[in-house]
């Protein structure tokens, strides 16, 4: 069912869903939602299961104009949601019509918005996602990112009877703290690794759905570490060290590297650096395997009391529900 025309794509806006698994062994990357926090919430607000599509949408845009009756939900980032030039609220259910025109602003906090319709955007499944691995031109649409007269679809399902909202927001600050386990080659940096620990690192215009690159002080190796391995598989999370001593943060876009990594990004913190934008501050701090292990339960109950505390309730443009 045909639900929005795409007039102005955004700069980089793509669908993405949970993410593929299973073929990284392949040269395939995970890909899918970089905040799966904001993903997640944008779905249970209308009402759709957890592996339903959305829209991942970077720093502005796009301008859509809606086709068909459905409910939709804005998260994550930001960016002065506006429905026929009215302001409207995020982190909440509204109902649009056709005709109806949905626009995006700059992003005023986070970098990364999700749009989520009835019934999930409905693209073809590939290797059991519909995620959009650009790089590769698979998933999404036509598996690249949007473009201005493209025409969204939805999947079937039912609008909802009351509209919904989460009775809170996650704030984006722009200092961000990152947990982290050293490792697995903290051992060629044997002096650095007190400095990637204490000190504050510059996020930098060069990052994307690859990794983050960050600026800051030298990360020093052991001289007699190698500046490079043999590639190996890489995790999102690593954070790998080039030759410049740099630190990039390895998103969801990678499965394998040559490069040193001096840290490992536990997961409950991925969703921070996915929403960082250019100039914010970074700072890691170093935790063990077992305390990584336990954020992660917690990080599980998180997600869990998020879709729990979705309510009945918000503006919802109401009197059109």
């Amino acid at each position: 069912m045909a639900i929005f025309r795409v007039h102005q794509p955004g700069p980089y806006s793509t669908i993405q869903d949970r993410g593929r698994f299973d073929f990284q062994h392949m040269g395939v990357p995970v890909s899918g939602a970089l905040d799966p926090f904001a993903h997640a919430v944008a779905n249970d607000l209308v009402g759709n299961d957890a592996d339903c599509a959305t829209l991942e949408i970077t720093f502005f845009g796009p301008e859509l104009e809606v086709l068909e009756n459905a409910d939709i939900a804005v998260t994550g980032a930001a960016m002065a949601l506006t429905i026929n030039g009215v302001q409207a609220p995020q982190w909440e259910t509204l109902r649009v019509q056709p005709g109806d025109r949905v626009d995006f602003g700059q992003a005023a906090s986070g970098c990364r918005a999700y749009l989520a319709v009835t019934g999930g955007f409905d693209v073809p499944v590939v290797m059991g996602s519909r995620a959009t691995f650009v790089s590769g031109a698979i998933g999404g649409v036509a598996g690249r990112q949007l473009q201005s007269g493209d025409i969204l679809s939805r999947g079937p399902g039912p609008l909802l009877d009351t509209p919904r909202r989460l009775p809170w927001q996650p704030i984006y600050g722009t200092e961000i703290h990152l947990r982290a386990v050293p490792g697995p080659q903290d051992d060629s940096f044997p002096t650095a690794l007190g400095t990637f620990f204490s000190e504050f690192f510059t996020v930098t215009g060069k990052s994307n759905r690859m990794g983050y690159r960050l600026q800051g002080p030298v990360l020093e190796r052991d001289p007699a570490a190698p500046k490079s391995i043999i590639s190996e598989p890489s995790v999102h999370g690593n954070v790998q060290v080039p030759p410049d001593g740099q630190p990039i943060v390895l998103m969801v876009e990678q499965t394998i590297g040559g490069y040193t990594k001096i840290a490992t990004v536990v997961t409950a913190d991925l969703f921070k650096i996915a929403q960082a934008r250019p100039g914010d501050r970074v700072r890691f701090h170093r935790v063990d395997l077992d305390e990584a292990h336990s954020l992660y339960r917690q990080w599980l109950d998180y997600l869990r009391l998020a879709r729990e505390a979705v309510v009945p309730g918000g503006q919802g443009q109401g009197e059109r529900m």
